[in-house]
């Protein structure tokens, strides 16, 4: 019979697994959107939207009481800058100028990013296994991509890797308040959102202009909205409280696995055998990350 910790770690396991399927189909959708706004606007209306669908929800439980201390205020503010301003809007910024399968190579080095910040900042040491499944996945992730890689664009490159650093504080902060249960998963949501989505709706404005507005850019911006944020960072975030920051950041470095696989049904494009070889490496990476928690768990218990 299974704990109610095994129980706990097997949900939190399916709510990252779920953000990983829908994060999945970001980056089709950012794609489509830019023929009709820029990259920054579409992450603005992306996360100012959601934080609007959010928001009455996170009104009518009474999350604004007790007030939130001036520390956590200021870890909120960092988190949606971080996360949303600088992560994820230079992403979108970078498909600019990358293809969307270098930007998804490149996100697969956001967990040796995690690995690092994790142990510096929250003292959570990964185990040897830990370890050697980050660099399986990484491996996996580098012949999954090897035939898609595009040398040269140096700034998209740069672009994309000020991203990173901004999701590795994203997903360090994170893991900090939702480890500790200082706020609850609906505020830890929905502040940042407000803040990283302002400020990129202030910073797009003035650099793309207003967007094209149509029955197709209206419906990628709630989707994204509503689906592909609302929904996603709220299951990221409850998922933070069982699994450590490395266990998250690794399961969703099987996006851009899932991306590919959403291109090749929606679009017709096939997996070649090298590629079909990367995606089963990438899995067995996931699964020496998490099977060795669960051995340390075991021991330890």
């Amino acid at each position: 019979m299974k704990s109610p910790s095994d129980v706990q770690r097997i949900v939190a396991i399916g709510e990252s697994a779920l953000a990983t399927i829908i994060w999945a189909s970001s980056f089709v959708f950012v794609k489509i959107g830019l023929e009709y706004m820029g990259p920054l606007t579409i992450a603005g209306f992306r996360y100012f939207l959601a934080f609007l669908v959010l928001l009455p929800f996170w009104v009518h439980k009474g999350m604004i009481e007790p007030p939130i201390s001036r520390g956590i205020g200021l870890r909120l503010f960092a988190i949606g800058i971080s996360a949303y301003t600088i992560g994820n809007g230079a992403l979108f910024w970078g498909l600019k100028y990358l293809p969307a399968t270098t930007v998804s190579f490149l996100m697969s080095l956001s967990p040796l990013l995690i690995l690092l910040g994790g142990a510096v900042w929250l003292k959570e040491i990964p185990t040897r296994w830990q370890v050697f499944g980050v660099i399986v996945s990484l491996l996996g992730s580098v012949l999954f991509f090897s035939s898609g890689l595009q040398s040269g664009e140096p700034v998209g490159i740069i672009i994309v890797m000020v991203g990173l650093m901004g999701l590795m504080l994203f997903g360090v902060l994170g893991r900090e308040i939702a480890r500790g249960k200082q706020l609850d998963t609906l505020t830890l949501t929905t502040i940042p959102l407000a803040i990283g989505g302002g400020f990129l709706l202030l910073i797009a404005f003035p650099l793309e202009g207003m967007p094209l507005l149509s029955p197709e850019s209206v419906g990628i911006a709630l989707w994204l909205a509503i689906v592909n944020t609302a929904l996603a960072y709220v299951l990221y975030n409850h998922s933070l409280q069982i699994l450590t920051a490395l266990e998250m950041n690794v399961m969703l470095n099987l996006t851009p696995l899932g991306t590919a696989l959403l291109a090749w049904w929606l679009l017709g494009e096939r997996l070649g055998f090298v590629q079909i070889i990367g995606m089963v490496i990438m899995i067995m990476g996931v699964i020496f990350v998490q099977g060795s928690h669960n051995n340390r768990s075991k021991r330890t218990g």
